[in-house]
């Protein structure tokens, strides 16, 4: 059996996150694409080798050679094409951040149970060892007593035409970037209650949001951004009363991220694998589609994410995003 997966959109992020990986992983091919613009989908479809080529998202959705689609379009647009892909019973490898808002999420996860499919946020760090190797370094108690968290995700996205600056396509850096730090946190350390957050803002995009959390009482900060004076890097820190723990790089772990634990008596200097998170992430879709596999990217997880999404941004004076129409 083969998974064959439809794209709806030709988006940037396709290339790294399944048109790579699915060469150097079997059971799994991508079969169609199809974008606003036909002309535009025939161009991308002939450069990578795509056989099939729909004039509409709901043209590829009603292709019954078709399996599972992959949504990356805008974050405002992720939530209608999901529910859209469930309806027309199709697995989903949605992008991330999951919807527009926990609202969304929660009517996603609620449909895709109903439907028995495999519905799929594509949050690629959190299926590599990496973070795993993170999580079990924190809870083996060598750091002692943990008093304080940061996680940070910065990188340059100039203001201009990019969607990540739309606020009606689900942009700003909360939700480009913010998502990863604060999933990470999820992930290694457990559920936040947000207290305050600080933004700066362009109109009505978070150029700059810092998040004050907590988690059974320690101190958390989230931290990111697409256009401030702390221009690019990623990481975690998480200090204990017997030592500290600093991750670089954690987001894209096989480009070369590093794991050190320092403090009396302690020393522990890790590298990451170098196997591409993308290429776990659609293993774990194929396995999910095929054997009814778990992964750790469903829709509940999603809506946990969301939420504490929705939290910031009412934290710091602005509305949690909305979805949008079909475009």
């Amino acid at each position: 059996m083969v998974v064959r997966i439809g794209i709806l959109g030709a988006a940037r992020i396709n290339r790294a996150a399944l048109l790579a990986p699915v060469r150097r992983t079997p059971g799994v091919e991508v079969a169609a694409i199809a974008a606003r613009d036909p002309a535009k989908a025939a161009s991308y479809a002939r450069r990578h080798h795509i056989p099939v080529v729909h004039d509409s998202y709901a043209a590829l959705l009603q292709d019954p050679e078709i399996d599972a689609v992959y949504v990356p379009l805008p974050a405002a647009l992720h939530g209608v094409w999901t529910l859209s892909a469930i309806d027309a019973g199709k697995h989903v490898l949605c992008e991330k951040p999951f919807t527009a808002n926990a609202d969304e999420a929660r009517s996603i996860a609620t449909a895709a149970s109903a439907s028995g499919l495999v519905v799929m946020e594509a949050h690629h760090s959190s299926m590599h060892p990496f973070t795993a190797r993170i999580r079990d370094v924190v809870r083996s108690g060598i750091l002692g007593e943990i008093t304080t968290v940061r996680a940070w995700f910065h990188a340059p996205i100039p203001p201009g035409g990019d969607i990540r600056w739309n606020p009606d396509l689900g942009g700003g850096s909360l939700m480009d970037l913010g998502c990863y730090p604060v999933r990470l946190v999820r992930d290694v350390i457990g559920e936040p209650e947000v207290s305050g957050a600080a933004v700066l803002r362009r109109g009505n995009i978070d150029r700059r949001m810092t998040g004050q959390l907590s988690i059974d009482g320690i101190p958390v900060i989230v931290d990111c951004g697409m256009w401030s004076s702390r221009v690019l890097g990623s990481g975690l820190a998480v200090d204990g009363t017997a030592a500290r723990l600093r991750a670089s790089g954690p987001f894209h772990p096989h480009l070369g991220a590093r794991l050190r634990v320092d403090g009396p008596g302690v020393r522990l200097r890790e590298g990451a694998e170098r196997k591409s998170t993308y290429r776990y992430q659609l293993e774990a879709f194929r396995d999910a589609v095929m054997l009814g596999a778990d992964h750790s990217c469903g829709p509940n997880e999603a809506l946990l994410t969301m939420r504490v999404i929705d939290d910031l941004y009412r934290a710091a004076g602005m509305a949690p995003r909305q979805p949008a129409t079909r475009r």
